[in-house]
């Protein structure tokens, strides 16, 4: 096992991609089968392909008359997912006050840095970074989809724009180490051009709105980094009449299109797009993850989960691959990753609770690709391996494949791995 010491982690100094060891990967374990799981995590590492990824033009800032240059073509789709665990980086006893108060910065900044390290097979963060973040300068936005499903509340006058429900919500602590990479890859960097976001309004405002709570505003150790929202930060808008800003629907043949809708001003602006999703369940969707996300990303997503799958006559679709596809979510993507700090196997509007799978703690990982299908794999995969996800999980990431998004392949993280998704697994 690859075990690095805590003051290694801190230090990030420790060469991230080590020595390549050999395994024999198995197929799938059937989708109903609960995989059995040890309490500690086996080191599994993989071939890494390079990455691609075009370097785009420059990008103006969030002025709905704007007319930036994205990249030109997909992410790279080469299966790589990076799976970082600390058992330090979180210290919460599931009680009554806030858990984002009990991660720590420093354990989560190392475990970025040594991921990115990881992912690109750089032996530097900064050089790593210039890989992800390809061509960098100021003014070339970054924007940043966390995940605020919980925070509806805050809306509620007696609450203002405060949200100290315990309900899981991201945490800055990964964006913290996000930009804090970022400045030592790029001296002129301006924290300025990253637009930290949850952009959905709903049908029904309030309740279908989601609002970024100031006690996440409060912990982002960079002033000038900007937070976009539907109420209390800036204004996620969606005036953009670029062709490129309406999602384009193509069901087959006897499923009607779901409901019109376009993507936030914000997507359409930027440069590069990070996803940062939360790894957990969902009632309806078996899980919410990378690309469901996104769903906070256009006007009103309110009237799309009744297309989260469907199926006619043997044809399958869900729209949430269609969405994906919008060139301002295809093409900019640099980098998706994966929240698993707390991480929720019950539901997406719950508490968090402790993990079987990871010793009766919090899960206490974060997992980075370039590959969005990739990694909602291996994140379906450990929240089946703690409680079995029903098919519907399954549906979105083949039909995700199938558009070239990505690689796909159910596996088993805790046992024989994958054949085809090159997952590595670090813990210290």
């Amino acid at each position: 096992m690859n075990r690095l010491s805590r003051r290694t982690l801190l230090t990030a100094s420790a060469a991230s991609a080590g020595l390549v060891l050999a395994r024999t990967f198995r197929r799938l374990t059937p989708l109903a089968q609960t995989v059995s799981s040890p309490l500690h995590l086996p080191l599994i590492v993989a071939q890494r392909t390079p990455s691609a990824t075009p370097i785009p033009e420059p990008s103006p800032g969030p002025s709905p008359t704007a007319a930036p240059h994205p990249p030109s073509g997909p992410v790279s789709n080469h299966g790589h997912v990076v799976h970082l665990h600390a058992r330090e980086a979180t210290h919460w006893d599931y009680g009554s006050n806030y858990y984002g108060d009990y991660v720590d910065q420093e354990v989560v900044t190392a475990m970025m840095d040594a991921g990115v390290m990881a992912l690109t097979g750089l032996g530097t963060v900064a050089e790593a970074w210039r890989t992800i973040v390809p061509g960098y300068a100021p003014g070339r936005a970054i924007a940043i989809k966390i995940n605020m499903n919980n925070c509806y509340h805050c809306e509620l006058p007696r609450l203002g724009c405060e949200d100290w429900q315990l309900a899981l919500n991201a945490v800055i602590h990964p964006v913290n180490a996000l930009v804090d990479g970022l400045r030592r890859a790029y001296p002129e960097f301006d924290a300025r051009d990253v637009w930290v976001y949850e952009g959905t309004v709903g049908a029904s405002p309030p309740v279908s709105q989601r609002r970024i709570p100031s006690r996440f505003v409060a912990g982002c150790r960079f002033p000038g980094v900007r937070f976009f929202d539907t109420g209390c930060a800036e204004p996620a808008t969606y005036d953009s009449t670029a062709a490129s800003a309406i999602v384009r629907w193509q069901p087959p043949a006897g499923i009607p299109a779901p409901p019109s809708t376009q993507v936030t001003d914000l997507l359409v602006h930027a440069t590069y797009v990070i996803n940062m999703p939360i790894m957990r369940r969902h009632g309806a969707a078996g899980v919410t993850l990378g690309f469901k996300n996104h769903f906070g990303s256009v006007a009103d997503c309110s009237g799309l989960h009744e297309w989260l799958y469907r199926e006619v006559d043997g044809a399958a679709y869900s729209a949430l691959a269609d969405l994906y596809t919008n060139p301002n979510i295809a093409a900019k993507t640099v980098l998706t990753i994966g929240d698993g700090l707390f991480g929720n196997w019950e539901s997406n509007t719950t508490k968090a609770k402790p993990w079987r799978t990871f010793g009766g703690q919090a899960a206490n990982s974060l997992l980075l690709s370039t590959d969005p299908v990739a990694i909602d794999c291996v994140m379906t995969d450990l929240l089946h391996a703690e409680e079995p996800v029903g098919p519907t999980a399954d549906a979105y990431l083949q039909l995700a494949t199938q558009a070239n998004l990505g690689v796909y392949e159910r596996g088993d993280p805790w046992g024989g791995g994958y054949r085809q998704i090159h997952y590595e697994r670090k813990e210290w």
